[in-house]
């Protein structure tokens, strides 16, 4: 996929912009030298106005940090020219709050932050046999469309866990969620329901136990747990998935405590000289469908 065709919510595009700004900014400015020595040309890495033998311990754990910054820079690149391509206001800029989710597992609450989804074991559902003609990256799942979802995922980084084993509050039986992302930028993970075979009384049933048995656990609908579906007859569109996990990701930043104590409003379009909204009246052209 083209860069300037990932289909990115400007609110979650906001939001990985200035993560990647403030980690950035926790991140000392590191380069690597050639320091000769007796005609030999010797390797070292100078971390703000420090200088080390890249051989050292030092050395190498700076180098390692300086890879990582070298990934987190062009990850800003890539997601502000995404952000120059599609909108004319500059980027609004925001701490990325910290939210804070639990779930009820029947043995307490537990917070969904990155150490429960870690703890999570991926693709753990063996009580019914998948197909194998939908297969993406090292795994098998139950429809193109859940593959699809796979992998909107992993294009846009943002780690998942498919069919993995829960347990939720006033279940006997683990539980086996369709997906399970984490969105590292607000430290918090989500769980994600995909709905087909929509013409099925016995999957409608299912869905709403599925539903209910969220609710009783605490989970809030489209904040905690979200849901996406499509028809057999038609495909599954990513824009709508990429509109679903907008929704969810927004919602929870806005309603997080650390939000609330932010008195800036990030998303009100700038005026013009005339006192119009800069945006208001101007026809969006989708370059993705061109």
């Amino acid at each position: 996929m083209k860069y300037n065709e990932k289909f990115i919510p400007k609110e979650y595009l906001a939001l990985k912009i200035n993560y990647l700004k403030n980690q950035l900014e926790q991140l000392p400015q590191i380069t690597l030298q050639k320091h000769i020595v007796h005609g030999n040309s010797l390797g070292r890495i100078k971390v703000d106005n420090h200088r080390y033998n890249l051989n050292s311990k030092i050395g190498k754990q700076s180098y390692n940090l300086m890879l990582q910054r070298n990934n987190l820079e062009n990850l800003l690149q890539i997601y502000e020219a995404i952000w120059n391509y599609y909108f004319r206001t500059p980027v609004p800029e925001f701490d990325p709050p910290r939210v804070i989710k639990t779930i009820n597992t029947g043995s307490g609450l537990v917070v969904m932050n990155r150490k429960y989804f870690d703890g999570l074991k991926n693709d753990a559902n063996t009580t019914f046999p998948k197909p194998t003609n939908y297969f993406f990256n090292g795994t098998f799942y139950r429809s193109a469309a859940e593959r699809e979802i796979a992998i909107f995922y992993t294009e846009m980084e943002i780690p998942f866990k498919y069919e993995p084993e829960v347990m939720l509050l006033g279940l006997k039986k683990p539980f086996y969620p369709d997906f399970v992302p984490y969105f590292k930028e607000i430290d918090t993970c989500m769980f994600h329901e995909h709905v087909g075979m929509l013409n099925s009384s016995n999957y409608i049933t299912e869905l709403k136990i599925k539903s209910s048995n969220y609710i009783n656990a605490g989970m809030i609908p489209d904040q905690d747990v979200f849901f996406t579906t499509n028809s057999e007859e038609s495909t599954f569109d990513i824009r709508y998935m990429a509109a679903k996990v907008n929704i969810a990701v927004y919602g929870a930043m806005v309603t997080s405590k650390d939000w609330v104590q932010n008195t800036f409003e990030p998303f009100i379009l700038p005026k013009s000289s005339e006192g119009k909204n800069i945006n208001e009246g101007t026809e969006y052209n989708n370059p993705v469908n061109k």
